[in-house]
């Protein structure tokens, strides 16, 4: 199974319309979403990839309410689960919040696969043993290249995709 993972989207619609082209084709299950989409209106946007999201809040995401009502009421494909989120993706474990340090403490408890992070907009990958750590880096990419990453869960390996 394909897993796009993505973080720190500011209200870059254009960077996130190419992103969501790109996991299209590569016909991704699942998006995991690190935190700081900013305005709603990127909701709509992540819900039209028509496969589930599954997000986290980050520090730039002011209108929690909002975005929350906005998942709820208009956007079927998009939830939100609060500072950390987990799920289980035909028996890969996923960990994802949008802080390092929470990231941190996931992984170290090894009960997962993979934990994602975002905040730093700076793409790490970290292969462990048992527990792969991941930042996607930005979509935004205003403090380095746009991008995000696709996760096959079937044999663990990760492709970081540019959006230039």
């Amino acid at each position: 199974m394909i897993l796009a993972v993505m973080s720190d989207t500011h209200d870059h619609i254009w960077n996130l319309r190419k992103a969501l082209e790109i996991i299209r084709q590569h016909n991704a299950r699942a998006i995991v979403h690190c935190g700081d989409f900013v305005a709603p209106f990127m909701l709509k946007e992540l819900n039209q990839a028509q496969i589930p999201v599954h997000g986290v809040f980050g520090n730039n995401d002011g209108d929690q309410y909002l975005l929350t009502k906005m998942s709820l009421a208009e956007s079927s494909n998009v939830r939100f689960y609060g500072l950390m989120g987990e799920l289980t993706l035909a028996d890969f474990r996923v960990a994802f919040s949008h802080y390092r340090t929470v990231a941190d403490g996931l992984a170290a408890s090894g009960r997962f696969d993979l934990v994602c992070f975002g905040h730093s907009h700076e793409a790490f990958l970290e292969k462990r043993e048992k527990t792969d750590l991941l930042n996607p880096g930005e979509v935004m990419g205003k403090d380095g290249s746009p991008g995000f990453y696709l996760v096959d869960t079937a044999d663990r390996t990760y492709e970081a995709v540019s959006l230039l």
